[in-house]
């Protein structure tokens, strides 16, 4: 190994920086000749969303002239081209291996992008929030799945043509009933936990609005002495 931490004959491999920003590139590039687009039109399309980001600047990227690459830049030029900003800095596909950071060795692109959005567990590393929230969107899944069911059931409890039909339709009905009441219970919980440690549960859909209870006089009251 070398003291940049690729093998001998990789040891002429740009730095980290320029690597990534090489990855950024030729994908903006690919993405852009594959939908028929120019510069300039990839251009028009970065200014209709609120970024402009001039012809020039994008041709002088795509050639590797570009200095710098702005995350903001990587976020615009994704929507243009109607990807994901992660797919532009990891193409899969397209790029065998990258680096993740500086000094360390290649290592294959799928990978690096599974780690980058948090798919593939790296130990020690704090995932914030977000097994939470898919946790509430599964909850939420759930719950709307098991009240739509129990709407069916309901239907076919009333339509039934013997008592027989009738009885296992109502059977369903409750299974679905306790489903739905288990996970808006589950929900509560977490929203009220999220709440309790300062942060801001993802919105409910309709079905679900009676999940949070209404904010009471004495709740309002209790929050403006804070």
């Amino acid at each position: 190994m070398t003291q940049s931490g690729f093998d001998d004959e990789e040891d002429d491999v740009p730095e980290w920086a320029d690597r990534i920003k090489a990855n950024v590139a030729g994908e903006v590039r690919r993405r852009r000749k594959e939908m028929g687009w120019s510069a300039q039109d990839l251009a028009d399309r970065c200014e209709r969303l609120g970024h402009p980001i001039p012809r020039n600047v994008i041709a002088n990227m795509e050639s590797g002239r570009r200095a710098s690459l702005p995350l903001v830049d990587v976020m615009v030029l994704a929507a243009a081209l109607e990807t994901y900003p992660v797919c532009l800095i990891f193409p899969v596909g397209y790029v065998d291996r990258t680096q993740e950071l500086p000094f360390q060795d290649l290592v294959p692109t799928w990978g690096a992008l599974r780690r980058f959005t948090g798919e593939e567990e790296v130990p020690g590393y704090d995932a914030g929030l977000v097994p939470d929230f898919e946790h509430h969107a599964s909850l939420v899944q759930t719950a709307l799945a098991a009240l739509d069911e129990e709407e069916r059931a309901r239907f076919a409890a009333k339509t039934a043509t013997s008592r027989a039909q009738q009885e296992e339709a109502e059977r369903k009905r409750t299974q679905y009933a306790d489903q739905a009441i288990s996970s808006k219970y589950s929900l509560r919980h977490l929203r009220r936990r999220l709440r309790e440690d300062g942060a801001t549960p993802p919105d409910l859909p309709p079905a679900l609005g009676d999940i949070d209870p209404p904010e009471t006089d004495a709740d309002t009251t209790s929050e403006e002495r804070l």
